[in-house]
């Protein structure tokens, strides 16, 4: 298969593919007669590794040295490997949709309590600020109740005083609801566009001094966040990764 054929089965751009190409990580077939690079089932896999392990949060070296290591490798070892990390999503994913789906049952009846499954400071948090009506709006409140949810007690009191000060503060209202009003831009975008780094960025800078009051990334596992992300597009959940990785550093 060509380049472009390439990138559309693991859903990049073949400007993603030449990048990984130029940066080493992704080895490049040699040309044809014809002009053509072909590129086989290998070449494919190890694309897929790629993305995979991008997502986990390795970096763009750490990746390159898998996939060099790859190399040395029987072809049918790695579909073995891909198999089992792909078995643990699927139970991971089940489990948190489980738990997700009850969450949020409670929460449409009203019945969330102080019971340590969410807050009623989310609840009244999320009735007291608007959110826009806007598809990424509507997969962040799901997020926070599903966070709430997993947070553990000191992580909680922490929420709660980051709820009150969005609430006290149209400012930091009108500022998520641009954030909003960015990532639904992005629903028709690839995750390499040019827009998703600096919007991470910004997503992370403004998490970090006015949500985290410099106190650290909450103890969350960012984990549980992934199997949720096929709600969002491509690009807004590039951004979502992204965002959280920058936090995770700081």
């Amino acid at each position: 298969m060509r380049i472009g054929e390439l990138a559309a089965l693991l859903r990049v751009s073949t400007r993603t593919v030449r990048y990984y190409h130029q940066q080493g990580i992704l080895p490049e077939p040699p040309r044809l007669a014809n002009g053509y690079r072909e590129y086989g089932m290998r070449d494919a896999i190890a694309l897929a590794r790629v993305r995979r392990l991008v997502e986990l949060g390795l970096s763009l070296e750490e990746a390159r040295d898998v996939i060099a290591d790859d190399r040395s490798r029987e072809l049918s070892d790695i579909l073995v490997e891909i198999d089992a990390d792909l078995a643990r999503q699927e139970h991971e994913i089940q489990l948190r949709r489980r738990r997700l789906a009850e969450v949020l049952k409670q929460a449409e009846a009203g019945s969330l309590g102080p019971d340590d499954t969410s807050s009623p400071d989310l609840l009244a948090f999320l009735r007291t600020v608007e959110l826009p009506a806007s598809k990424a709006a509507a997969w962040d409140r799901d997020l926070l109740v599903l966070m709430d949810s997993m947070a553990t007690s000191g992580d909680r009191k922490q929420a709660f005083a980051m709820f009150d000060a969005l609430a006290a503060d149209p400012a930091m209202a009108a500022r998520g609801h641009d954030f909003y009003r960015r990532l639904d831009a992005l629903a028709d975008a690839s995750p390499d566009d040019p827009q998703v780094g600096p919007l991470a960025e910004a997503l992370a800078d403004y998490s970090v001094v006015h949500l985290l009051a410099g106190s650290g990334p909450p103890d969350w596992d960012s984990a549980a966040v992934e199997p949720f992300l096929d709600g969002l597009a491509p690009a807004q959940a590039e951004v979502v990764r992204q965002a959280m990785r920058i936090m995770a550093r700081r």
